[in-house]
């Protein structure tokens, strides 16, 4: 699971969970059949499709000097309906 960072709760997200979709951010250099297979072992679900994105890093400034994080890519799992990641689905209390 060295690839899959954390999981989004956005309210993009959030309204995807209606659809049995999960956004997480993993590593830039990560392949979407790595990812596909890191969930499917981890979490013992069935995934059926995989969308994903670059997202850009964000400036900083130290002093004079002008640099920027790393970017990094968020995934948009969709898994087979009747499966989903038990936790994302708990509520907090």
């Amino acid at each position: 699971m060295d690839g899959i960072k954390y999981a989004v709760f956005t309210e993009k997200s959030i309204r995807l969970l209606g659809n049995n979709q999960y956004t997480s951010n993993v590593e830039s250099g990560s392949t979407r059949t790595e990812i596909k297979h890191w969930v499917e072992l981890f979490f013992g679900v069935k995934v059926i499709a995989m969308n994903s994105h670059r997202l850009p890093g964000k400036g900083r400034r130290m002093g004079p000097i002008m640099g920027h994080t790393m970017h990094y890519r968020r995934m948009i799992i969709t898994l087979k309906p009747g499966y989903s990641i038990p936790p994302l689905i708990e509520k907090r209390t």
